[in-house]
Order: structure tokens, then C-alpha cells, then sequence
């Protein structure tokens, strides 16, 4: 079975093609409406994986998602509900039990893809030219591997691999590993030793993507129903991460990959060679990257330093503004989304969101 065709909307030779692979997932939930929501980018497709909760759950939030954005004309197809080798791990103590605790899901009318996500991701990059398709995994990486095992033609088609995951030097699930690493590092070691180029946005970086109360406000400002989406994934998001791990504001990781393919400017990158820790006792999933030296000449890995932390947000915001209110038929200007992105907007009242 080939693609499902992107609408005539979406369809655009300048812009940048991705399949979205997450987990949602409140900063899945980010990146997949910044995706939808950039002109820039032409998402041809979303796979789901377990990872953050179950695979039915977090398929479930990605429907949820894609009808609170109106996304049409896109595939979504679930994909593997376990690792390769490892028990299934779940992060309910930062996205809660449904896996995007906070708002209310509205049902969703978007049709699966019978496709296994294994497939789908074979299927789309197969069926477009090569150096073309980017692959952005914000999850752990089973479907990845999968996808580069069952079919090897792809990694040389594959223009990059755009991945949120692991830390140079920091941990989230242990003091040295990031969860989507951790949860499946059989599956990283597989992604990170194919010979396809790998960026690797993790939490060196996303630790400074932080949604702060003038981002929260930015945000509330737009008052769409999808950006109070965004906003009331922030509130739920920021107590968890202040209960378990002491952030003052949370850090939103997986629009961060999103954006890095919309402009790359948004973020610093350094080659450096990258691979996984599969056996260690206090180190199991951890991305050691090795910087004793300048990265050779064949180095295909790079990490992401820094974060433009303004031009990021109004990225994020820009796209909500895009995307308009879709289940009230509602869309913005670009005159909406510049007085939005300079503060300029009215719909902020003392209470809130209108």
C-alpha cells in the first residue's frame, strides 16, 4: 500500500518533509501541532511507539492531538508496543496515566493507517526522492531500528535523523541516561550506528527550552482552543516536573528537534562521535559522546548545544497562531500571528484566556 497523498495544501517542493515518530506526550503534543502549524514543513506522516505510556494511549493522545489541530490529509499509524529486547517502561509520573494528563481529549475522526508504523515509515521514504525525508523521532527509537532493519535501502535515502533523546552530559531516568534512550537502548545503538547523519537534540539542549510564565502568557494570549491546549499541557507539565525532578518551569524537549528542521539557526549543533552504553550496570543507555578529540572527517553524529530560546517560543507560537481554531472553523492572520509573536495581541484579559 503506497502513502496516503498529502492534501493539495500541504503539498509544497520547498518544504521541509518529515515523518513525526513520538509518543504523546505533552511535548510530543507540541511538536506535532508545531509541525502542523510551520509553513515550512510538510509532514508526510505520524508513527506512534510506546514509550512515555502505553502504545494504545499514546496513540489515542496523537488522534487527540490531530483533530484538535485539524490535520487532514496525513497518516497516522501506530507502531511497536514494546522494545526490541527490554519490559516496557512508562513515564506516568511526568505525563500522568493517560500519558497527557491535563486537558480534556477531545474523540478523535482520524482513521488509523492499517500499516504497521514500521511500515509506513518505509512506505513514505521509498516513495520520495533520496535526501529528501527527515526522520523525527521524539521517543524511543524501537520503530527506527525497525524501520533500518527490515528495509536497509533507507538509510542511504534518509536526508537525516532529527532525534530528541539522550544528554552529552546529562541524565533524566538515571544520572547518566535519558529516558527515550534508556527504554530501548538496543534500538539507539542501532540508530546511532547506521551511517545515516543523526543529530542528536537532547537534554543539554532541551533543558533550555523551559516554559516560562511569559511564554505560558504569549501563548494564552492566542486564545484558540488549541492553544489553550498548549497552555493547560504547561500547567500539568510543570507540576510534574517540579514534583519529580525540581524544575522551576518545565522543559518542553520535542518541539526542539521540530524546530531545529524548520531553521537551524535556532539551534547550535557539534559533530562529535556518539554511541550507546549497553551493557553498564550504572550507565545502561547512556550517549557517550567522545570529545577528547576534533570529530573525524566521517563523523555522521552531531549534539545540540545551544538554544535561541526566543526565536524557539516564537516558533511554537507562530504555528498555534497558523493553525487558527479548526473545530470552530476559526483562522488567524499573519497580522494575528506578528501581533502575537511582539505581545501585541488583545485576546490576554487579567483573567486569562477569553
Amino acid at each position: 500500500m503506497e502513502p496516503t497523498a498529502p492534501s493539495p495544501d500541504r503539498q509544497s517542493s520547498g518544504r521541509k518533509k518529515i515523518i513525526l515518530d513520538c509518543d504523546p506526550g505533552h511535548d510530543d503534543a507540541v511538536a506535532l501541532l508545531l509541525a502542523h502549524g510551520n509553513p515550512d514543513i510538510d509532514l508526510l506522516a505520524v508513527t506512534t511507539v510506546v514509550g512515555n505510556q502505553t502504545l494504545e494511549k499514546v496513540t489515542r493522545n496523537a488522534l487527540a492531538v490531530g483533530t484538535i489541530a485539524g490535520i487532514t490529509g496525513v497518516p497516522f499509524a501506530a507502531g511497536c508496543g514494546r522494545p526490541l529486547v527490554r519490559s516496557i517502561e512508562t513515564a506516568p509520573d511526568i505525563h500522568g496515566d493517560s500519558g497527557m494528563d491535563g486537558p480534556e481529549l477531545p474523540p478523535s475522526d482520524i482513521d488509523l493507517d492499517p500499516r504497521h508504523a514500521v511500515d509506513l515509515i518505509i512506505d513514505t521514504v521509498m516513495a520520495h526522492e533520496p535526501g529528501t525525508v527527515t526522520l523525527v523521532p521524539t521517543a524511543g527509537l524501537t520503530n527506527i531500528a525497525l524501520a533500518a532493519r527490515k528495509e536497509p535501502r533507507i538509510v542511504e535515502r534518509v536526508k537525516e535523523v532529527v532525534l530528541m533523546g539522550g544528554g552529552y552530559h546529562v541524565g533524566n531516568w538515571s544520572a547518566v541516561a535519558e529516558f527515550n534512550i534508556i527504554i530501548d537502548p538496543e534500538a539507539a545503538h542501532i540508530v546511532f550506528n547506521e551511517k545515516w547523519p543523526v543529530v542528536m537534540v537532547g537534554l543539554d539542549l532541551t533543558h533550555q527550552a523551559l516554559a516560562t510564565p511569559d511564554v505560558v502568557e504569549k501563548i494564552a494570549a492566542i486564545g484558540t482552543r488549541p492553544a489553550k491546549f498548549v497552555t493547560e499541557l504547561m500547567d500539568f507539565f510543570a507540576h510534574t516536573y517540579k514534583d519529580a525532578q525540581g524544575f522551576d518551569h518545565p522543559p518542553v524537549h520535542d518541539p526542539c528537534a521540530v524546530a531545529y528542521v524548520i531553521d537551524p539557526s535556532i539551534v547550535t549543533t557539534r559533530k562529535v562521535p556518539v554511541d550507546i552504553e549497553l551493557q553498564g550496570t550504572l550507565t545502561l543507555g547512556m550517549t557517550v559522546a567522545d570529545f577528547r578529540a576534533p570529530a573525524p572527517a566521517d563523523c555522521h553524529t552531531s549534539v545540540a548545544v545551544d538554544l535561541d530560546h526566543e526565536k524557539f517560543w516564537n516558533l511554537v507560537t507562530e504555528a498555534l497562531v497558523t493553525i487558527g481554531d479548526p473545530l470552530t472553523g476559526d483562522a488567524r492572520t499573519t497580522q494575528d500571528t506578528a501581533d502575537v509573536v511582539h505581545g501585541q495581541s488583545a485576546s490576554l484579559t487579567a483573567g486569562g484566556v477569553k
